[in-house]
Parts: structure tokens; C-alpha cells; sequence
């Protein structure tokens, strides 16, 4: 029932229904209004026909005997009669059924009929007499006073009732009649109404589970136009509508898949807030950068730093555009945020993050290369040119002043040549353009005969120089001989540089973790903990009141690193002050190239 009720169908049966209803209702009240007065006064009249022939009847007949027969034939069914000579006198009764005597009392003493005596007008009244179907029930009928003998100024007068069973069943034939044309009404309308509702809502179902479709996504989805009225212009206006929502979903579909694809393939940090600074969308280098936010913060109830806040209250409130440098855990950004506009109201904002750091970094190397150049360019071409001065101003005394100081320039000069040479070499290396010719060689008699070449040079200082390995004399590797050696040659010098008479340099050959582990170690002075991390770093000098060595450029251990990296290796250090140092590189065993 609650179905139909909450159907089109239903309602509209519904209002139909009562709406017949209520017509019917007033109909059938004023019908039987109508057909009781009418039935009242058609028994009146028919009362008043018989009154007045009987009491013809009376006046022309002097014996009442006589006149039974002809009386009794005159009044109709449930039609009862009283002749009465005079005044409370019953001369002749005609009646049937219960009550006759207290019927006859009321009638008789009811001093409405009083004038009927006197005058020659009859007299209607409607009484509450005693039921002649039921002793102890009363009911309503007509009775009709007519004067009979109207010659004599006291005459008497004929009293004709009739039982309101006669009326009500006229009544209630007619009612039965009425109600049964408005069942039928009920019927049919309910008939038609149902007809006409399935007409027009079966068209509107089709469209309900077209909608659904659409709702779902299905945007093909479309409605039969069965009819050109109303409803099938809504069908077509709804087969339009489904077409153009399907366009613009895809047209937005396409924007969006844009919008990811640029946000995804971009370098830079993009975050969406919304005006409760809570974050929309980022994309994949947002997300990274907000991981290590969150990782790095103690109070991980905001994931962004506090300025970058103060930077969103700024836009959000103001409604102006922003941008900043920002350093923020040792890294800088430049972070750009503007409003978003929904109408006119500002519904957040989006900040674009770039990561400067690399650049700052490379800034700083190349100021400090440039600085770190001049420096040891300095030193060499004052030298040059203090002592080619003091050539040409004759301050020589002597030959052998003079060839000192020849040999003086000409050792400055080879080592600013060397100097530009490493400069050169670690340029290339660094621009990837560095080229390297592999051979595949024995491990031992490599990096054994490398050693070799220092060992004289560690006896003129009193350490002692030695090559150690654990692989067979079969065990080869596949490296670019030229490029390897120096890096052995740079790493052992160093190592006896700074190395004190009565030391140990060792170059010791292994396997580890399925690679070759080569260490220079030494029992020398050793590098602070401090410096660790920058000794292959171009210039970089640990003890910063030591003069390098002659000879030295300061750029051998970034040439290192340059050449064990394109070996795909890797080149490590581990130092303690006074207890020695120990460079490792690795290069990967022929199956690993």
C-alpha cells in the first residue's frame, strides 16, 4: 500500500477517488433530500385524494355499512382511516397492525384537528404515533383531517394516516439505487484513472530508470518517445540533456586527466589548500616533501613548516599573491602561493614549491672553486714573478743563485700546468664525457705492480710499503688500467705524505660483497672526524694550516672519486687523528660489469 501510495499511479487514483467521492457525497445528500420531500408530498397528495373521496362517499351514503367495501377499496397499502361523527367521538375505524387504540387516542385528542369540525378546509400534521409493527417503537407519520358533512355548521371529520414504512422504502430503494450508480462510479472511475495513470506514468518509469542509468554513469542511456505531447517532448529533452551531461563529463574527464598529467610530471612541489588550511591535492614531489616534513617534525599535528603557514594566512586573508625564499631544515625553496577563486569569495589556495638547495650548493662550489683557483694559482705566479724580477733587476750574485732560481720558476710553472691539466681532466669527468678503454687484467699483477712503484720512495722516508691479497693470480677484473693506476698513485702518495718515518703504508686486495675491495691504509697523522665528509671535495684541505706538498694540486682525490664512480664503483674513508687512515674504493668483478 505504502508503494502505491508514493507512486504517480497512486496519488493521482487517490485524488481522482476522492474527488468522485465527494461529488457522489453531495449528490446522493441532495438526492435523498429531494426524494424525501418528494415522497412526502406525494403521499400527502395521495392522503388528500382518499380523504376526499371518502368523505364524498360519507355525504352521499347516509348508512357507514354500506360504504365499508367501497372505503376499504379506496385507501391505499399501510392506509388507515377514522371517521369520526363529532368531537372525540369515533364513528368508524378502518386500521391494521399494533397500537390501533393508542393510535386512535392521539389522533382523536390531538387538539390540532380541533378546527377541522368548524371549517371545510382539511388539516395535515405530521405526529410521533405508536409503531404498527412494534408495540414499544414510535414513529413519525402524515395524518390528514378532512370535514365530511360540511353542510351542518358542526360536522365530523375523516382522519387518514399512513405508516411511514410505505415512504422509507421508497426511500431506501431509491438510496440503494444511488449507491450502487456510485459504485459503479467508483469502479469505472478507478478503472479510467488507473488507465489514464499507466499511460502517463509508464512513460515516466522508463524515464526514472533512465535517470538511474545516468546517475550511474551510463550517460548512453535513452528514453522511447512514444507521443509528441508533453511527455514525449520530455523524453526528448531528456534524451538531449543525456547527451550533452555525457560530452561535458568527458570534456571534464580530459581536463582532468591533463591537469593530473602536468601535476604528476612536474619538478616542482604543487600543494592545493582549502580555506580551513587543510591540504586538497599535491602531487607526487609534494608528497615526498611533505613525508620528510612530517618525519623530521616533533609536532606532527602539522605537516608544514610554520612559515609556510604564516605564508597561507597572509594569502588567504589578504587575498594577494606571495612569494618567498625560504630555508628550511638546511634546504631552500622558493615558494610561490595565490588565492583560488570560487565567484567571488577566495576558497583557498595553491603553492608551487621549487627546490633551490642543488643550486645554492652549486653556487657555493663554484664560488669556492673560483676562490680555491686563485688561490693556488696565486701562489705559483708570485713566485714566478718574484723571481723573474729579481732576475732581471741583476740581484743575482752568483750562477748558482741564478740556476736556483730558474729551477724555482720552472717547478711552478709544471705545477700550474699540472694544475689547468687536473682542472681539465675533472671537468670532463664531471660533464660525463670522460672515456674509459677496459681491459680485462690480472688483479694481482695490477695492483702489485702500482705498489711497487712506491716502495723506493717509502724506504728515502723510512716507511715501509706493501701490497696484500687474498686472490688467486687467475682472478681478474675488467678496469681501465691507465685511469685505475692513477687513482692508486694519487691515494699511496697522499698516504706516504702523510705518514711519519717508521710508518706502514698497505695497499690490500680483496673480496667483498661480490666486488673488489682495494684499501690504501696508513698509520699516519689522519683526518678529523669533521673533515671526513669533504675530503673529495675539489681544493678541500683538512688541516688548514698545512701548505700541500710539492707538487700537489689539491684536486686528486675528486679525480678519485670521478674515476671510481665511472668504474660504477664506489670510493669510501675511514680516519682517526693519530691512529691512521684507510681509503677504500670498490669495482665490480667481471660478471657484475
Amino acid at each position: 500500500m505504502t508503494r502505491i501510495w508514493n507512486s504517480v499511479v497512486g496519488k493521482l487514483w487517490v485524488t481522482i477517488l476522492l474527488l468522485v467521492s465527494f461529488v457522489l457525497f453531495i449528490f446522493t445528500v441532495l438526492m435523498l433530500e429531494f426524494l424525501s420531500n418528494f415522497n412526502t408530498q406525494q403521499a400527502e397528495k395521495t392522503l388528500r385524494q382518499e380523504a376526499t373521496t371518502i368523505a364524498r362517499i360519507v355525504n352521499e351514503h347516509d348508512s357507514l355499512a354500506a360504504t365499508e367495501s367501497i372505503i376499504n377499496d379506496i385507501l391505499g397499502e399501510e392506509t388507515n382511516a377514522l371517521i369520526s361523527s363529532k368531537q372525540g367521538k369515533i364513528q368508524y375505524s378502518l386500521q391494521e397492525g399494533l397500537n390501533q387504540k393508542e393510535i386512535r387516542e392521539k389522533i382523536i385528542q390531538n387538539h390540532a384537528f380541533d378546527k377541522v369540525y368548524e371549517s371545510d378546509e382539511p388539516i395535515v400534521k405530521e405526529m410521533l404515533l405508536p409503531s404498527t409493527t412494534d408495540k414499544e417503537h414510535m414513529e413519525n407519520y402524515i395524518v390528514l383531517a378532512s370535514p365530511i358533512n360540511v353542510d351542518q355548521k358542526v360536522h365530523g371529520a375523516v382522519f387518514i394516516y399512513q405508516s411511514p414504512d410505505a415512504v422509507h422504502r421508497t426511500t431506501k430503494e431509491t438510496t440503494k439505487i444511488v449507491f450502487l450508480s456510485a459504485a459503479i462510479a467508483l469502479v469505472l472511475t478507478t478503472f479510467f484513472a488507473f488507465f489514464l495513470s499507466s499511460r502517463i506514468t509508464s512513460p515516466l518509469r522508463k524515464m526514472r530508470e533512465a535517470a538511474f542509468e545516468v546517475a550511474k554513469g551510463k550517460f548512453d542511456s535513452k528514453v522511447p518517445v512514444l507521443s509528441r505531447d508533453e511527455i514525449g517532448q520530455l523524453a526528448t529533452a531528456f534524451n538531449q540533456m543525456g547527451r550533452q551531461l555525457k560530452h561535458h563529463v568527458e570534456v571534464i574527464n580530459q581536463e582532468k586527466e591533463q591537469l593530473s598529467s602536468i601535476l604528476t610530471s612536474m619538478t616542482d612541489a604543487v600543494i592545493t589548500f582549502n580555506r580551513d588550511r587543510t591540504i586538497l591535492l599535491s602531487n607526487p614531489p609534494a608528497e615526498l616533501l611533505l613525508q620528510k616534513w612530517f618525519l623530521s617534525k616533533e609536532d606532527q599535528s602539522k605537516p608544514l613548516p610554520i612559515a609556510i603557514y604564516h605564508m597561507l594566512e597572509h594569502v588567504l586573508d589578504l587575498e594577494e599573491e606571495l612569494e618567498e625564499e625560504l630555508e628550511i631544515d638546511g634546504a631552500y625553496y622558493v615558494i610561490s602561493i595565490s588565492p583560488l577563486y570560487s565567484a567571488e569569495s577566495v576558497r583557498g589556495a595553491v603553492a608551487v614549491l621549487r627546490d633551490k638547495t642543488e643550486e645554492h650548493r652549486l653556487d657555493k662550489l663554484r664560488s669556492d672553486f673560483i676562490a680555491n683557483v686563485s688561490h693556488e694559482l696565486r701562489t705559483p705566479i708570485s713566485m714566478l714573478q718574484g723571481y723573474s724580477e729579481a732576475i732581471l733587476d741583476g740581484v743575482v750574485s752568483s750562477e748558482e743563485e741564478r740556476n736556483e732560481m730558474m729551477r724555482i720558476i720552472y717547478d711552478e710553472s709544471q705545477r700550474m700546468s699540472r694544475l689547468v691539466t687536473d682542472l681539465l681532466d675533472l671537468a670532463r669527468m664531471e660533464s660525463g664525457k670522460m672515456r674509459l678503454y677496459l681491459d680485462d687484467l690480472s688483479i694481482n699483477q695490477v695492483f702489485e705492480r702500482m705498489t711497487q712503484k712506491f716502495v723506493q720512495r717509502g724506504k728515502e722516508k723510512g716507511i715501509e710499503v706493501s701490497y696484500e691479497t687474498e686472490f688467486s693470480d687467475d682472478a681478474r677484473v675488467q678496469i681501465d688500467e691507465d685511469r685505475i693506476e692513477q687513482v692508486v698513485t694519487n691515494l699511496v702518495d697522499n698516504a706516504i705524505r702523510h705518514t711519519a718515518s717508521g710508518g706502514h703504508v698497505k695497499v690490500l686486495a680483496d673480496q667483498y660483497a661480490g666486488q673488489v675491495r682495494i684499501r690504501i691504509q696508513d698509520d699516519g697523522a689522519g683526518i678529523p672526524k669533521e673533515d671526513l665528509a669533504y675530503v673529495f671535495e675539489r681544493f678541500y684541505k683538512a688541516d688548514k694550516a698545512r701548505t700541500r706538498g710539492k707538487g700537489g694540486t689539491g684536486l686528486g682525490l675528486a679525480i678519485a672519486s670521478n674515476i671510481i664512480n665511472a668504474h660504477r664503483g664506489r670510493i669510501t674513508v675511514e680516519s682517526e687523528v693519530d691512529v691512521g687512515t684507510t681509503f677504500t674504493f670498490f669495482l665490480p668483478l667481471p660478471d657484475e660489469i
